[in-house]
């Protein structure tokens, strides 16, 4: 899932304050500690190799964020892929691999557990 901020409705404006909020974005039910992550990543990088041996073949974390420039396309289990663009809240549901499309820089926020274990997974992968 992902919106646009002028997409999100604004539930409050005042001088020099508007509140924009998006209600179910996504759920932490159960998912233990959250790690903060700002990602810089160049166009053409593609983590498909990168997830090979994971369940799926996919990245299997949740992830909360925010596209500060760039642009990124996200493959699902079924195939449906999905672009964010430079402001664009996201939320990626485990079972993806990612595509930067243009140089971009994200802040993330995921569940630490399952992350780790990923980012972990993709430094052995390159390991080569």
């Amino acid at each position: 899932m992902k919106i646009a901020k002028n997409d999100i409705e604004i539930k409050m404006q005042i001088p020099g304050a508007i509140i924009r909020q998006q209600t179910d974005f996504g759920d932490a039910t159960g998912l233990g500690k959250i790690s903060g992550e700002y990602f810089s990543l160049s166009a053409g990088v593609d983590t498909t190799p990168l997830f090979i041996g994971l369940e799926g073949n996919l990245c299997q974390s949740p992830h909360w964020g925010y596209v500060l420039s760039g642009q990124i396309t996200t493959t699902d289990a079924n195939s449906i892929e999905e672009t964010v663009d430079a402001k664009d809240l996201f939320y990626w549901p485990a079972g993806h691999n990612v595509k930067v499309i243009a140089d971009a820089e994200i802040i993330m926020f995921s569940p630490q557990h399952e992350h780790s274990h990923v980012i972990n997974h993709m430094i052995e992968m390159t390991k080569g």
